[in-house]
């Protein structure tokens, strides 16, 4: 009797689900709220689903509704959700001296978004040590300042930094400052530096961090480290002076600050709903939320390597040449790959506003426009409209959220049969011309 092998993506994504669910149970209990009360099952789902999939979107405040249980529940989700659970179980079990084997390694390649699984034990404990030790020293420089701004209460200020740390480098959003972000920091040079710095080195990816340090030097880099870190810099900086130049009420640190966490971070140092005012700055950060982090990263988004991917196929298309960079070619599948990509991500945002624009269509387009790719980019920035939501929207807005951090090839890949190797299908067909544009 032949056994079928179940599809990676199936585990991947019940991973993703149980977490979730767990994670509703833990938040649904009276000590997880301060008043003892239960906070009902919708909200304690889409909090959940907010942390592990470390969107920031919110419909309670942390500070003021939470107990200190139920914030270290949702800082642990956070946890889970930008490392992803395999990736934590599998460190331990090699710290205890388990044995990986060749189907869990094949398992931790598609979690990882890697071409192969050599060198996947090794990645994974250098995943888990670089992410703590960064959040550790990001924790460690942001204790001082909070230190003074909860009157030297040292565990109050200890609580706030480390939870902080954990919600910037996973690009998670929370905050437990009551719902006000970094806004009451928006002048502190120390906190906004360290907190952009932490967000950076989380949406890059754990694949550039360990080839920029193995090798240290631009012309060794892999070509998807150069892709990233030149697309990376380029949209942080147009970002940041796009945002100067539309909204000049803002400083240059808010903007730029801003230009940071829009990539899939969603901590802000201003009121969102300013952008009412102000549709330029609006359109620059559903931009800069649409394109999101870079791949194996804590962050969402299309990626910075599938808008690099497609605007080079664009202008070689012009050319009337191969797509290609850094004198390497693209492969075909990969150029496809990233159209396909976008093309489904602009289907499931245009779906998810269309659906709560019928449901609730007093809050507005341009706010729930906002809000949708907020939650399917894994953002969490909003205008404001998050509490508005009645339980059905919450529900929907909980599905995209899921669906941007597991990536919307994952879940379509679900139905692909020739997932253990390279399709080859056994009927050919004939070529017709189809007219196109």
């Amino acid at each position: 009797m032949r056994i079928k092998k179940i599809h990676p993506y199936i585990y991947i994504i019940m991973t993703f689900v149980i977490v979730i669910l767990t994670g509703t149970l833990f938040l649904m209990l009276p000590i997880s709220s301060q008043t003892g009360k239960s906070f009902g099952f919708v909200d304690s789902f889409f909090m959940a689903t907010s942390a592990v999939c470390v969107t920031g979107l919110s419909v309670m405040d942390l500070a003021h509704d939470m107990s200190i249980f139920g914030r270290i529940i949702m800082g642990i989700l956070m946890e889970i959700g930008g490392l992803s659970i395999i990736t934590i179980a599998v460190f331990f079990f090699t710290i205890i001296g388990a044995k990986i084997g060749v189907s869990n390694r094949f398992l931790l390649r598609e979690a990882l978004n890697q071409n192969s699984v050599s060198g996947i034990i090794g990645l994974v404990k250098k995943i888990m040590i670089i992410s703590l030790s960064i959040q550790l020293v990001g924790a460690i420089i942001n204790f001082f300042p909070l230190l003074g701004y909860y009157n030297n209460d040292f565990w109050s200020a200890f609580g706030a930094t480390m939870f902080h740390s954990a919600s910037a480098f996973n690009n998670a959003g929370f905050d437990v400052f009551g719902n006000q972000s970094l806004i009451e920091f928006k002048d502190n040079i120390l906190i906004n530096t360290t907190t952009m710095v932490m967000i950076f080195l989380g949406s890059i990816g754990f694949v550039v961090i360990t080839d920029v340090i193995k090798k240290r030097n631009f012309k060794k880099f892999s070509l998807h480290t150069k892709i990233t870190l030149i697309t990376t810099f380029i949209l942080l900086i147009a970002g940041g002076l796009l945002l100067k130049l539309t909204m000049p009420s803002l400083s240059w640190l808010q903007a730029f600050f801003t230009s940071f966490s829009a990539r899939t971070c969603g901590i802000a140092t201003f009121d969102m709903s300013a952008f009412k005012d102000n549709p330029a700055s609006y359109l620059v950060v559903i931009f800069l939320m649409l394109i999101g982090a870079s791949p194996c990263s804590t962050g969402g988004g299309f990626k910075t390597t599938t808008l690099a991917v497609a605007f080079l196929a664009i202008l070689s298309y012009a050319k009337g040449s191969k797509a290609k960079a850094f004198h390497r070619r693209f492969a075909e599948n990969q150029v496809f790959k990233a159209f396909v990509l976008i093309v489904v991500f602009f289907m499931i945002i245009f779906t998810g506003t269309l659906i709560v624009a019928m449901i609730q269509p007093e809050l507005g387009i341009q706010e729930i426009f906002f809000e949708v790719v907020s939650a399917s980019t894994t953002t969490g920035f909003s205008m404001g409209i998050t509490t508005s939501l009645n339980s059905a929207c919450r529900i929907i807005l909980s599905i995209l959220m899921l669906l941007g951090r597991l990536g919307p090839l994952t879940v379509i890949g679900v139905v692909n049969k020739n997932w253990i190797s390279s399709s080859n299908e056994q009927i050919k067909y004939v070529e017709e011309s189809v007219i196109i544009g």
